[in-house]
């Protein structure tokens, strides 16, 4: 028996080196280019987070990161490519809060947020923000707004990343709160509405800060106020819809994903990279300048709090009884 035993450790042992030599042996990772699904076409809220994003991984981990831009059907599209990806660490998903809504708006998936993905880190938390395009709106601030769209009487209209889309539902909210009928008009995402409400097509956008903080700099659309708590860093100067007189808070946030199976280490590699970039100079500065916050959430600690936006989210979708139009 001793001597079984002996014979079943130098097994053991055996094994366990021929394992480590094994991992040795392997190339790290990445060994060749990650692809980052992204489920909205290019100029969205969340392309405007992936672009750099992808940009400083690809400098400093010496592999490109591309962008695969799968627009469609409010994100749910993109994610259910992404769902199906080969899982072996060079497909992730970049998704949104839309992907916390879609559960309660959609009744067939061709994915699972919580079973077909496993939550690999939160990258950002913007506030929305009411912006509208000053040759079509007449307002400079949130009282003046509200009375703009009760004189339009049903004619005025916003634009949103699709059915079922924060944007969607936030102005499903604002109707509800300020007591107005604002007309919703879906895209194909939220890049081709903010291109319309520029280019005049539409009047309003209840849109994340990420993607419009450039145009509210270069003056092309109008800032009329943000939907949170508090004023959002970088904008100093856009009052809040609270500081206005109205109870009115929306947050979108953007979050990283890899299609169930990814190996554990991978994961863990691909969360400890993006910790440094997070806490770089060049992302910092450039989150703060589209008015974002990076919470401190990786892995399962990002799994709850996504469990907890789908169920905060259901409870929207039924009290605002908004329905995909």
């Amino acid at each position: 028996m001793i001597a079984s035993l002996a014979r079943l450790l130098a097994a053991s042992v055996v094994t366990a080196a021929l394992t480590t030599a094994a991992w040795a042996q392997a190339p790290a990772w990445p060994a060749k280019p990650v692809t980052i699904v992204v489920p909205f076409p290019a100029g969205g809220g969340t392309d405007a987070f992936a672009r750099p994003l992808t940009a400083h991984l690809s400098k400093v981990l010496g592999q490109q990161f591309v962008i695969d831009n799968r627009g469609g059907a409010g994100g749910t599209l993109g994610a259910a490519v992404a769902a199906k990806a080969l899982p072996d660490g060079y497909t992730f998903f970049m998704g949104a809060v839309h992907h916390a809504i879609a559960p309660s708006l959609y009744p067939r998936l061709d994915y699972d947020i919580e079973r077909s993905f496993v939550p690999v880190a939160l990258v950002s938390s913007v506030p929305q923000v009411i912006v509208v395009n000053p040759q079509r709106v007449a307002a400079n601030d949130l009282k003046g707004f509200i009375e703009a769209a009760r004189r339009a009487d049903g004619r005025m209209n916003f634009g949103s990343a699709g059915n079922g889309s924060s944007h969607h539902l936030a102005g499903e909210l604002f109707n509800a709160a300020a007591g107005v009928k604002i007309q919703h008009v879906p895209y194909k995402g939220a890049g081709p509405a903010l291109t319309d409400l520029v280019g005049g097509q539409i009047d309003v956008m209840f849109d994340g800060m990420g993607s419009s903080a450039g145009h509210i700099r270069g003056g092309r659309i109008k800032a009329i106020a943000v939907a949170a708590e508090q004023r959002a860093p970088g904008f100093p100067n856009i009052p809040t819809a609270k500081e206005q007189g109205l109870n009115y808070t929306v947050s979108t946030w953007y979050g990283l994903w890899a299609p169930a199976g990814t190996p554990p280490a991978v994961i863990q590699k691909f969360q400890n990279d993006l910790r440094q970039a997070f806490a770089s100079e060049e992302l910092k500065t450039i989150w703060n300048g589209m008015g974002a916050e990076t919470p401190n959430l990786y892995g399962e600690a990002f799994g709850r709090f996504v469990n907890a936006e789908i169920k905060r989210w259901a409870e929207v979708v039924k009290s605002s009884g908004a329905k995909l139009d």
